[in-house]
């Protein structure tokens, strides 16, 4: 299968997506591989699979590097006297702004370039917290209470401590803190402040329940990976889920009832369909009073959770044969040539 893994992006997690593309380099071994590296200039570079290291770009190597420009259906790299193209499936794996806000849908769309990855209504509702939380009301499902907060005007925070403050468009675990007491508020608020002017708090679950759960839709069916119950010590931090961007082996499945694992699978159901389908997301999940609430979507999971699938390699074929086709509007001046007879012309 030929495919085109495209990462980097302008975003805090531009080095995260280095990872994710490292790890996929390996994970999908056999596959005819073409590695497009965005950088945060919004320059696009073919990087030579040899060159995949994290080496190559905090080394500025890449800049060396063939410069591609976009062109319908794919990249082109120009030469001095011909061009080559890049015109393989593009696997969407740049994380965070550019990535999963839309950006490069926006871009691939235009240029009508297949790709696996989030859509731009799907970039919107799950790259920002905030929107998120509004989807999931309107789609019937249940998520951990919340409070916005803005930079642009003093609110009083009414959720009792402990409580976890989040950057609303920010992933990775990013400025996130956990706040036990009103001593800690002002130190977090100011580090969820440096990286957005909007901020989710929510209550602090201690010792809650967590489950992630990926999927994809091909051939009109949602297919599941394993459901997984992350290891972690007070919650998911950056240096944990960081580790999670280069997991390639596969993780044990949890030990949980039928019940609760359609539960899950109903609600990831829910979140994904007339939505996702596209792409490969994860969500995950928390378990309380034995009710199933979202706490995060993952639009471009780290190294595409390939260590929660059976079948990784054949998972991205079956997306890959799926993708969604969009109807192009036909042009043809019929309106200009009516105007144009009635006067004569």
């Amino acid at each position: 299968m030929k495919l085109t893994i495209l990462f980097g992006g302008a975003s805090f997690e531009h080095e995260i997506s280095i990872v994710s593309a490292i790890t996929l380099k390996e994970k999908l071994n056999g596959f005819d591989l073409n590695f497009i590296f965005c950088d945060q200039d919004h320059t696009f570079y073919s990087i030579d699979a040899k060159d995949m290291k994290a080496k190559t770009f905090s080394s500025a190597k890449h800049k060396k590097m063939p410069v591609l420009t976009l062109i319908k259906g794919g990249f082109s790299q120009k030469k001095m006297f011909s061009s080559k193209e890049h015109n393989s499936i593009v696997l969407n794996l740049i994380h965070g702004a550019d990535g999963e806000d839309g950006t490069i849908a926006a871009l691939l769309d235009f240029y009508s370039i297949k790709y696996i990855g989030p859509r731009v209504n799907a970039s919107v509702f799950s790259y920002d917290k905030r929107y998120t939380k509004w989807f999931c009301e309107a789609r019937g499902i249940k998520s951990v209470k919340y409070e916005m907060l803005s930079s642009d005007e003093q609110k009083d925070i009414s959720i009792p401590y402990p409580i976890i403050i989040k950057p609303s468009r920010l992933g990775s675990s990013i400025g996130v803190s956990i706040v036990k007491d009103e001593s800690q508020l002002d130190y977090a608020l100011d580090t969820a402040y440096e990286f957005d002017k909007n901020i989710i708090v929510e209550p602090f679950i201690e010792n809650v329940k967590e489950y992630n759960v990926a999927g994809f839709m091909a051939n009109g069916e949602i297919h599941y990976s394993i459901v997984e119950e992350p290891q972690k010590n007070e919650f998911l931090d950056f240096e944990k889920k960081y580790m999670d961007f280069s997991r390639s082996s596969q993780v044990l499945k949890a030990d949980i009832s039928d019940e609760l694992e359609s539960k899950l699978k109903k609600s990831f159901s829910k979140i994904y369909k007339n939505m996702f389908e596209g792409a490969l997301i994860r969500c995950d999940f928390f378990v309380v009073n034995n009710e199933v609430l979202l706490n995060e979507i993952n639009p471009i999971p780290g190294s595409m959770a390939n260590y929660l699938f059976e079948d990784f390699k054949g998972s991205l074929e079956k997306l890959s044969n799926s993708l969604p086709h969009s109807k192009r509007a036909k042009v043809n001046y019929d309106y200009i040539h009516s105007i144009n007879s009635a006067k004569g012309k």
